[in-house]
């Protein structure tokens, strides 16, 4: 083997020649400063449907993106044919900081979490009164989760014609969420829609529930020109709907009126990504009490000094057992 000097002449060194002729790789990567700003409305086997100023564009993700997922509502700059006709495919080339972040993992023992949704502002928290039976445990997984991922809950109580929504209604009282209460009739002639479209002008809203409980036919009742999905039925021997939204899908509302983001119906709703000691953040009126508590508190332990602020009479005592009660909910199944 031929060893070089310190003072090694240019041509004593051999270079490979490029036989393909194209230009060396660099680690320079283009700034795309040109690239036109969509929103992702769908994603589907690796295509991503955006919504570009009036277009519809069909997009894939950037080589340089490398490991970096793009979901339903990210704000995205593309680059390519933008123009959303056939046969036509854009290409992302950067995904824009993110506002809010809905994620879920498959169970509490699964370490991998899933971006349900980014940028909304509200989780519309859909639940029967019954057929399905309501499911606490559920509703309150999906609240942490909201207030984890700086989204702010709305409960929909639908089927009221089946039964009274009283003991829910109790249940959440004192966590001081906005709420809407529909029947099937209502549904049918409209009057439930208009009432949670009060709810949603203005914002991105993704509505999570799980199967059975009518939450598809709430959003193709807010979004008559979209029906994309046909409603299921319960199964008469699980108590359990069949899932007809097998993707995320951001639909708008009329006018400027917002959006409105179709998700999955969910059979779990695993927190293993959730730290606790951030959900007190959803409560600004105990946050004070806890400049006491000992380091690393969970909130939920016999030092924490939250048991003797309220008991001073600086909050309601009743929302300290909520804060705990869904504090608690990573340590019980969804169905419990």
């Amino acid at each position: 083997m031929r060893r070089y000097g310190k003072h090694t002449d240019e041509d004593d060194i051999r270079s490979r020649p490029n036989r393909k002729g194209n230009r060396p790789r660099t680690h320079i990567r283009p700034k795309h400063e040109d690239a036109a700003e969509g929103m992702v409305l769908t994603v589907d086997r690796g295509r991503l449907t955006c919504l570009v100023e009036d277009r519809v564009v069909l997009a894939m993700k950037a080589r340089e993106l490398g490991r970096k997922a793009a979901v339903v509502g990210d704000r995205v700059a593309l680059v390519g044919d933008l123009s959303g006709t056939k046969d036509t495919l854009a290409r992302i080339v950067r995904i824009e900081e993110r506002t809010s972040v809905l994620r879920r993992t498959a169970d509490d023992d699964d370490p991998y979490e899933r971006v349900v949704v980014a940028n909304a502002d509200q989780l519309a928290i859909v639940t029967a009164l019954a057929d399905p039976e309501p499911r606490p445990r559920l509703i309150d997984r999906c609240l942490v989760a909201a207030y984890d991922g700086g989204l702010t809950p709305l409960l929909v109580m639908t089927k009221s014609d089946l039964a009274p929504p009283d003991k829910l209604l109790e249940l959440y009282g004192d966590l001081d969420i906005p709420y809407v209460v529909t029947s099937r009739e209502e549904l049918e002639n409209g009057d439930a829609a208009d009432r949670v479209r009060e709810h949603l002008d203005g914002k991105v809203t993704a509505f999570v529930g799980h199967s059975g409980v009518g939450k598809t036919t709430l959003v193709n009742a807010l979004v008559p020109k979209e029906r994309r999905r046909s409603t299921g039925h319960v199964n008469a021997v699980t108590g359990r709907g069949r899932h007809t939204t097998t993707s995320a899908l951001a639909l708008p509302l009329a006018g400027d009126g917002g959006w409105v983001v179709d998700t999955p119906g969910v059979r779990s709703f695993g927190l293993a990504h959730i730290d606790p000691s951030r959900v007190i953040n959803a409560f600004p009126d105990l946050v004070p009490g806890t400049e006491g508590c000992p380091r690393a508190c969970s909130h939920d332990e016999p030092d924490c000094a939250l048991d003797a602020w309220v008991a001073e009479g600086h909050a309601d005592p009743a929302r300290l057992y909520s804060l705990r009660r869904l504090l608690s909910t990573r340590e019980a199944r969804e169905g419990d």
